[in-house]
């Protein structure tokens, strides 16, 4: 009979990678690579990284989009100066009209080094 129910079932309401690190490891991530998404418009990574930075960049288009001080200092905190100014002059005043769907994912195929599956994440135009 088991006793300990804990490990049994599916993964309910459990969202997000971890990657092998730690919550503050992941952030700072998370941080750097929506922080060189916004500066350069495109990245390569790999494809796990670049679905997870979907979701996470989508919030920060869509806090930029509203333009006030709050959300500017809000974004301000999580992608640092540099892209926050991308943000807000560039990348926020194109995605206006949209709805969502800020971001692409194009998948590459495996690396040769270790097969880890690569993607290019981009801003939609």
């Amino acid at each position: 009979m088991l006793t300990n129910l804990d490990n049994i079932g599916m993964k309910h309401l459990k969202k997000g990678r971890k990657f092998g690190r730690k919550k503050d490891q992941r952030k700072a991530l998370l941080r750097g690579l929506a922080r060189n998404l916004f500066i350069r418009k495109k990245i390569k990574t790999t494809l796990a990284k670049a679905k997870e930075l979907k979701f996470f960049a989508e919030k920060i288009i869509s806090e930029a989009k509203l333009g006030s001080l709050s959300s500017r200092r809000r974004v301000l905190a999580l992608v640092g100066r540099d892209a926050t100014l991308h943000l807000f002059l560039e990348i926020a005043p194109q995605m206006k009209e949209r709805a969502g769907g800020y971001t692409r994912v194009i998948h590459l195929g495996k690396r040769t080094s270790d097969a880890a599956e690569e993607a290019i994440i981009e801003l939609v135009k």
